[in-house]
């Protein structure tokens, strides 16, 4: 009886934990550019996860079609899902773009209205995209991201975010995207001391141009940064470009490849 009694308790106790699948991924320039088996293709690559942040939404010329057609996609695939796009960031002087959200409805509420980063939006060329959702009544809020290139110095951007914990202390954030820096850089000291920690290290996900010596992947750039109580249960990286014969093929579309991280709160 008591090792019955012992069994159930472990069930229960593992059933309390919330496990969201979640996948990061830097599309370049989503938009009408992006044919329709495209874009199904990146649906079919997408579809077994429940939270998909997305950056490099063209502004205009069919960026917001373009997630609208991959929620379409993604709703063909057995599962229901919505989706939220970005107001244009504010830059000027860079490279205006929108981020993107989807989800499954089944699996994860939207709670409250999401936001681009107000307070930095003069330092940050293209400012944070917050969305706050629930599972199993546990909230957390992703902040997705896209930093100026590597040649622009992005820690000049990223240094911004030791200052986000303090500024929404209510709030799990979890940092998402392209951060065109590698987790090993200094400008991420002060979130490793605040307890964060990088899903990945030592992961190239950017695309080379050619392969060369067998090698496909050029940059540390995309990546996840997590503290308690969010806690990593598996994750990884998708190489998508295995599905094609070349590259060049590949970077039709994109020239990173997708991050993932299944996540107990």
């Amino acid at each position: 009886m008591l090792r019955l009694f012992y069994i159930l308790f472990l069930l229960l106790t593992s059933l309390s934990f919330a496990q969201i699948k979640l996948v990061s991924w830097n599309i370049e320039n989503l938009g009408k550019s992006k044919s329709v088996n495209e874009v199904a293709f990146m649906a079919q690559t997408l579809k077994d996860f429940d939270l998909v942040a997305i950056q490099e939404v063209v502004a205009g010329d069919g960026g917001a079609q373009a997630v609208a057609l991959l929620a379409d996609e993604l709703n063909r695939k057995g599962a229901k899902w919505d989706y939220v796009i970005s107001n244009p960031t504010s830059s000027s002087a860079y490279k205006t773009e929108r981020y993107a959200f989807l989800w499954k409805t089944a699996q994860l509420q939207k709670i409250g209205r999401p936001w681009l980063e107000q307070r930095y939006h003069l330092a940050i060329d293209r400012e944070p995209f917050y969305a706050t959702f629930a599972y199993q009544k546990k909230l957390f809020t992703v902040v997705n991201f896209h930093a100026i290139t590597k040649s622009k110095q992005p820690e000049t951007e990223i240094k911004y975010f030791k200052f986000l914990p303090a500024q929404y202390p209510q709030l799990n954030l979890i940092f998402v995207g392209d951060f065109n820096c590698p987790q090993s850089h200094s400008v991420f000291n002060p979130l490793k001391k605040m307890g964060y920690t990088s899903l990945l290290r030592n992961q190239k996900t950017s695309l080379k141009k050619q392969s060369k010596n067998g090698q496909h992947l050029a940059s540390e750039f995309d990546n996840m940064w997590y503290s308690k109580p969010v806690q990593k249960k598996n994750g990884g990286v998708i190489h998508f470009y295995k599905s094609f014969p070349s590259l060049q093929e590949a970077r039709k579309i994109s020239d990173h490849i997708p991050i993932w991280m299944e996540l107990d709160l």
